[in-house]
């Protein structure tokens, strides 16, 4: 989430005595948000090596992506509310002992089951310390002057640290394994583990009871519909397998629904998702993520399996991708102010759905300036208009105590959005999967992509009313940062 921070202000005379440590605490955590972050792409260019080495399979392959993501995005919310009760350096310290033993154990996997065994270990520590560290940001500045900055290079480490992953993961399978993409975490997370104690402070802690069964009705609700839309070319639709696994999972979000509705301490306040245009954004970010993260599946397949990249290249080619969600990025704060959201995402969504329609018409014989460069930069563009003005409507309107609820739901629905939208085009592709190729089956699943971002475009039509009041065109106040921060979400 880009969260703005304010103009540049007179610098203090004099540092304040703390500041040394101060700023060692800042580094240590973002290190620890950086490689989480790292942790969703990392593998992505190791697929291949991955499916070779350990035989999964097209379908079973997203199961790499999914494991994460799926526990990650189920168990956020959880996450920050154990950091609330028990104090967040402590959870943010066992969220990464068990990330770091996830990374592991991934490294050593030998079979299928036991890497997404290990992947989902990840999820879970993942969620423990990923809501912890905009609190441990917060509290480690010494001033307001650190606290920006803080904030400013916590943008910087999530936005950049998916082009990053890629790069670094297509380097570490070049020189070394596949495996390497894991264990890199094991002696980043053991310095982080032993030096922030020394150098972070603990937050104060409190009271309240556990929505324990929320988090375990979202987490199997998930599960059980992306296992279920993953195993369906295999099973066939209308089998008792998974007619029975959507009933499971549409029972499982029935629950959830309910318990948050009577829980005192609930991880989603109910009334955030009675706001149309806010309940509209939230769909748009699960349907984008769901698209976008399909491509990171698909194209580097296509790259190293029909145009030849080796793992390094194929993570630099999705650079375009990258660097136009950045370039654009920086623009649009101004059209925000001047268009409004809703015209904003208007354009964004018609700008996607083009660009995966026009990535399905990929073949064995084009090139990647040809058929790859322009649909993808396309994307990043349409990517980075949808982004800020989701944010905004989803954060806008919302008092300070249920910030953090609001974010943490914002990004448990980019998680969770990811990973249903990955099974259904897996799904897509594998119906159409010829062994032994990779194009058979990918002009479907990226058509099913385009499907994804008109389904936005169309949310975006008919639920989001915001159009350009004062509160909706500017980003979420100071205060509201600083709510965001304290609630850690």
């Amino acid at each position: 989430m880009s969260l703005n921070v304010s103009p540049t202000r007179e610098l203090p005379s004099e540092l304040p005595p703390n500041a040394g440590r101060a700023a060692a605490g800042i580094a240590i955590v973002l290190v620890a948000q950086l490689m989480i972050v790292l942790d969703a792409t990392v593998v992505n260019v190791a697929l291949p090596h991955i499916d070779a080495d350990l035989g999964f399979g097209p379908a079973s392959l997203s199961w790499v992506l999914n494991a994460y993501t799926l526990a990650f995005g189920g168990l956020l919310l959880l996450g920050g509310r154990l950091g609330d009760v028990f104090g967040r350096l402590k959870v943010f310290e066992i969220g990464l002992a068990v990330f770091t033993v996830g990374s592991a154990l991934g490294g050593l996997a030998q079979t299928p089951g036991q890497l997404v065994a290990a992947r989902t270990f990840q999820g879970v520590g993942a969620a423990l310390a990923a809501p912890s560290v905009l609190a441990l940001l917060t509290t480690s500045a010494p001033d307001a002057a650190a606290r920006n900055r803080a904030l400013a290079l916590f943008g910087a480490v999530s936005s950049g640290g998916a082009s990053i992953g890629l790069i670094l993961g297509g380097l570490l399978t070049d020189v070394g394994s596949w495996r390497w993409t894991l264990f890199i975490n094991v002696p980043i997370g053991l310095a982080v583990i032993l030096l922030a104690p020394r150098f972070v402070t603990e937050t104060p802690r409190r009271t309240g009871r556990f929505d324990v069964v929320g988090a375990l009705a979202a987490t199997g609700g998930a599960v059980a519909l992306v296992w279920t839309l993953i195993n369906t070319p295999e099973h066939g639709w209308l089998t008792a397998r998974t007619v029975a696994g959507f009933a499971v999972g549409l029972a499982l979000l029935a629950l959830l629904a309910r318990t948050e509705q009577r829980h005192p301490h609930p991880l989603v306040q109910p009334k955030l998702v009675r706001d149309r245009s806010r309940v509209g954004a939230l769909t748009v970010m699960a349907l984008l993520m769901g698209a976008n993260l399909s491509m990171f599946f698909l194209v580097v397949q296509y790259v190293q399996g029909v145009l030849g990249f080796g793992p390094l290249l194929a993570g630099i080619a999705f650079l375009p991708f990258s660097l136009t969600i950045f370039a654009t990025s920086r623009i649009t704060p101004a059209l925000l102010g001047r268009f409004g959201p809703r015209r904003m995402m208007l354009v964004g969504g018609v700008a996607l759905t083009v660009a995966y329609a026009w990535l399905s018409t990929i073949g064995t014989d084009d090139t990647y300036l040809a058929a790859v460069f322009g649909p993808m930069a396309l994307a990043g563009v349409a990517s980075a208009l949808l982004f800020m003005p989701v944010t905004v409507i989803t954060l806008s309107g919302v008092e300070p105590e249920h910030a953090g609820s609001a974010s943490g739901l914002l990004q448990t629905t980019q998680q969770l959005g990811g990973a249903v939208g990955v099974a259904v085009i897996v799904s897509v592709y594998a119906a159409g999967a010829v062994p032994g190729e990779i194009v058979p089956g990918m002009s479907a699943a990226f058509l099913t992509s385009a499907t994804l971002a008109a389904l936005a475009l169309a949310v975006t039509a008919l639920l989001v009313r915001v159009g350009r009041p004062e509160s909706a065109t500017q980003a979420p106040s100071e205060e509201l940062v600083e709510a965001v921060a304290a609630e850690a979400a």
